[in-house]
């Protein structure tokens, strides 16, 4: 029988030191997984050292690696650094993300390449190296936006940046499917986390807050589970987008 748990698995968590991404690490490490904890920039040194001495404090393993994973490079060499450490690749999940809320005619080109760049470049690659890597019958999970399923303006690049992991998903999971490996996206609404305040105003973000069934933001602790779910006993689904937000957007 597979054993379909997380104890002694090896997780590498992309964006893996705050946020959704932080609470994964630490989830998945007090379950028995070895991480290794992505993040992007200096700025996010602190977080990432204190998330790796949460997971070890909780009894697992992990490290911390510092990548700009729009560049292949980077991600080739968190990949070849884990499986360096651990032994290989269990399960690899990419909570990078990049938002931008502005009308069309604003948009620079800059703007664009950027949100491109992190929500859609960097998030194939990681899939690619996912592959590369892992062992037969390990997991693939991409963080994406419930925004995929809203008609509304202003998010045009970063929805639209976000969109291919759909794509991504479906493709990869059929052809890594052979190997047992399932591959799945899980969209949720807005989270009430850093990431989401920087680009509302308080009249959206109550707007926000009245679009779930209970009035609130989503948490990331009602997120954190669904992952769980599909890197353990849902591995038999593959190639979805799982919406996860209470609500908000739906199809």
């Amino acid at each position: 029988m597979n054993h379909h748990g997380l104890r002694g698995k090896v997780v590498v968590v992309a964006a893996g030191a705050k946020n959704l991404g932080g609470r994964i690490s630490r989830t998945f490490g007090a379950a028995g997984a070895s991480i290794a904890v992505h993040y992007n920039s200096p700025a996010s040194r602190r977080d990432a050292d204190e998330t790796v001495r949460a997971v070890e404090h909780a009894g697992g393993k992990a490290f911390a690696m510092q990548g700009d994973l729009t560049q292949v490079a980077a991600t080739e060499a968190l990949f070849q650094e884990t499986a360096s450490r651990f032994g290989g690749v269990d399960i690899a999940i990419n909570c990078a993300g990049k938002v931008l809320k502005k009308p069309i005619i604003e948009t620079t080109e800059a703007e664009f390449d950027a949100m491109f760049a992190v929500n859609t470049r960097a998030a194939f690659f990681f899939i690619r190296e996912a592959a590369r890597c892992m062992h037969d019958g390990g997991k693939i999970i991409s963080v994406g936006t419930s925004l995929l399923a809203a008609f509304t303006g202003l998010y045009s690049v970063y929805a639209g940046s976000k969109s291919p992991l759909e794509h991504f998903t479906r493709a990869a999971a059929k052809e890594l499917g052979p190997r047992g490996i399932s591959v799945n996206t899980v969209a949720p609404g807005p989270l009430d986390t850093p990431f989401f305040y920087p680009v509302e105003s308080p009249e959206a973000v109550a707007y926000h807050q009245s679009a779930s069934m209970n009035g609130k933001l989503g948490d990331i602790q009602d997120i954190v589970p669904v992952v769980q779910f599909l890197a353990t006993e849902g591995w038999w689904i593959t190639g979805q987008t799982i919406f996860a937000n209470g609500g908000y957007t739906t199809r």
